[in-house]
């Protein structure tokens, strides 16, 4: 008889996303063409007026913790741009979301700028349930919507030489969030990742969440999103993404190398100089429990780091 041994990381199929609420959504997003159109051309828009295409649950990626609240989710975040606040909910609604373009420049064949609009149409949309750890160290288990990282950097045909990425938020340029008038931050907010981080499977660009389209809070219309690492290498609202072979300079480790390194990899065994990493708080329930080396993904991204232990399970 086949024994079958849940891995660590792996939820109930019946805390994902009920079948009924997609197929009502492909109803509702059916009749919502004419409005995407529109957007499309220009104007402003905020999250929930943008329609997304219906996602289809990918099984791979699932996990043994109950999904977070919706409303602790999308109500307890961090975005600087819009304050130092856990509560930047209001702020990040002004945030107009259409138009919206990403610029793909650096060792590419060829630099491009695009609108987010037709960037989705070119890419394939799913739904993966995904742990994510603050350094923190409080996490939550949501049901993320987008498209492999892996995707958008084939779209892009960097060349060989290019061995980083690096992502960028946006800026005063695009759109004047009060945060962004602090000077001591090193604005914009740059994140960056290795080639191989980035073409790893679980490297996702996210648009939507709980099966609706992104909130500004959580990092509308794209975000990064990478579960094993912890959530500030996740750069929200991107605008530009830069191929390059020098190590990005990122936004936090130009405030503070020592506390946010660049390679951020969940540790429990490594703490915080301020806080232990050995437990994380759960959104919505306040129950704490054990964190886990990757945040339960190293047998998928542990590979990435052989030869690289010291430095890059420190920070």
């Amino acid at each position: 008889m086949l024994i079958r041994t849940k891995r660590d990381w792996e939820l109930p199929e019946s805390a994902a996303t009920p079948e009924s609420v997609y197929i009502n959504r492909r109803a509702l997003m059916a009749g919502a063409g004419a409005i995407a159109g529109g957007l499309a051309l220009g104007g402003t828009a905020r999250a929930a007026d943008v329609p997304v295409a219906a996602p289809v649950r990918n099984p791979a990626y699932t996990l043994d913790r109950p999904v977070t609240p919706e409303a602790a989710a999308t109500s307890y975040n961090n975005f600087y741009e819009f304050g130092t606040s856990k509560d930047v909910v209001t702020a990040a609604q002004k945030m107009p979301l259409r138009p919206w373009t990403l610029r793909i420049d650096g060792m590419v064949e060829k630099p491009l700028t695009l609108g987010v609009d037709d960037l989705l149409k070119a890419m394939p949309v799913e739904e993966r349930l995904y742990r994510h750890r603050c350094v923190e160290a409080w996490a939550m288990a949501v049901p993320w919507m987008g498209f492999p990282l892996a995707k958008l950097v084939a779209f892009a045909k960097p060349l060989s030489s290019a061995t980083y990425v690096e992502l960028q938020t946006f800026g005063r340029d695009t759109y004047a969030a009060p945060g962004l008038r602090q000077p001591f931050y090193p604005w914009p907010y740059v994140e960056g990742l290795t080639m191989a981080e980035a073409t790893n499977d679980l490297a996702f660009i996210s648009t939507g969440l709980y099966g609706k389209p992104l909130q500004g809070q959580n990092g509308a219309p794209l975000r990064l999103t990478l579960p094993w690492k912890y959530g500030f290498k996740s750069v929200k609202s991107i605008v530009r993404i830069t191929f390059t072979d020098k190590k990005p300079k990122t936004f936090w480790a130009l405030l503070n190398a020592d506390e946010y390194g660049f390679w951020a990899n969940v540790n429990p065994a490594v703490p915080h100089p301020r806080w232990s990493q050995a437990h994380e708080r759960l959104l919505g329930s306040n129950e704490s429990v054990p964190t886990q080396i990757f945040n339960g993904y190293g047998a998928q991204v542990a590979g990435l780091y052989k030869g690289l232990e010291k430095e890059a399970l420190f920070m």
